[in-house]
């Protein structure tokens, strides 16, 4: 049967429910016209009174987020506001107040690598939206779509490490930012009961071994973490790769974030097949030139709690509440549950062993 929260009263308690609601002055939804979109931009000063944006809705919008096109004279913005219930087919909520944290999580990065972030324009806290400049898709590709094309450079990986380390060590063990970024309620909306309790309601052998990563990873702070490090988040840009989407902007374990990049590059093998190999090796240089430049734990500790992490999160992208969409095959399915139940049963605490044993399901006819 499946496993409630009955089974997990053991690892201790997560966040209240009522802290998962909205409260008094967070963030009311109303429909975004130009009009609306216009008077927010006034109160961010980032245009005068007499001026008239032009703005439309982003092709595609977004999961978690309403996305706004906002032309102004000489220049192109994009405007977000996060949404109370995620655009996914099972019920999920988070509060809005995430896109206040987003916003501070651009900002303190844009302090350490000003170009791996879109420059901030203004933000209306009230009314839950922030404005940032717009990045071209024909200057900044999105990983993502050069991954499903097969362009899979371990160049470009190893430079999406180099700098998501380098916000980790910049921040590793800052007391203001943690104080910021005390967003334990949030994190665990978004990323804990979705990824690592929902796939328990499947598979109730696993509750044990998920509960307890799931209260592990709640308790360890030790640095800014991103919480969304997937390729559709990172552009490919002259200067570098550039971030977005840090909804789920935590001060928690770095372990997640690197769990959860390289999380999409095995998933990758199963949506185009002729480049698993390439995929596989971005795997390997992304997280050998992370790990060499983790300075604030010896790099075996952040390895381990990656290698436990990392195939929970296989699961939950077939049998948690955001299952990617490109894995659509019962076979896929099963070869995903097949290698993360193993590693679930039977930890690792090397990434290496890991990607020897999904390049072994790969291989089984």
């Amino acid at each position: 049967m499946p496993a409630d929260s009955t089974e997990l009263e053991e690892f201790g308690a997560f966040p209240a429910e009522d802290s998962l609601r909205e409260g008094p002055g967070q963030a009311s939804i109303e429909p975004l016209d130009e009009e609306t979109i216009a008077d927010a931009l006034v109160r961010m000063g980032a245009i005068g009174t007499s001026e008239r944006p032009r703005c439309q809705p982003l092709a595609g919008d977004g999961v978690s987020s309403e996305l706004w096109i906002i032309d102004v004279p000489g220049r192109r913005l994009c405007l977000k506001r996060a949404l109370p219930v995620l655009r996914v087919p099972q019920h999920w909520e988070a509060p809005t107040t995430r896109n206040h944290h987003e916003f501070a999580w651009f900002r303190a990065a844009s302090r350490i690598l000003p170009d791996a972030v879109p420059r901030l324009v203004g933000q209306d806290s009230g009314h839950g939206m922030f404005v940032m400049e717009y990045l071209d898709p024909r200057m900044f590709p999105v990983w993502k779509h050069q991954l499903r094309d097969g362009r899979a450079d371990p160049a470009v990986a190893a430079a999406v490490a180099a700098r998501l380390a380098q916000i980790h060590n910049r921040t590793a063990g800052d007391p203001e930012i943690a104080r910021t970024f005390a967003t334990d309620a949030i994190f665990y909306s978004l990323r804990i009961e979705p990824y690592l309790i929902a796939p328990t309601r499947l598979h109730a052998e696993l509750a044990g071994v998920l509960g307890s990563l799931a209260h592990a990873t709640a308790r360890t702070r030790l640095a800014l973490v991103h919480g969304d490090v997937s390729p559709k988040n990172i552009l490919i840009g002259r200067r570098g790769p550039v971030f977005l989407d840090a909804e789920c902007a935590w001060y928690g374990d770095p372990a997640f974030d690197l769990a959860f990049v390289l999380n999409h590059l095995l998933l990758k093998c199963l949506w185009n097949v002729s480049a698993a190999s390439r995929f596989l090796a971005c795997f390997g240089r992304l997280a050998e030139t992370y790990l060499d430049l983790v300075a604030w734990e010896p790099r075996e500790d952040v390895e381990a709690r990656s290698a436990h992490l990392l195939p929970a999160l296989l699961l939950a992208r077939v049998d948690g509440k955001s299952p990617v969409e490109y894995i659509t095959t019962p076979r896929d399915r099963d070869r995903v549950r097949r290698v993360a139940r193993t590693l679930l049963l039977n930890p690792v605490d090397r990434l290496h062993a890991i990607r020897e044993a999904w390049s072994a399901e790969l291989g089984r006819p």
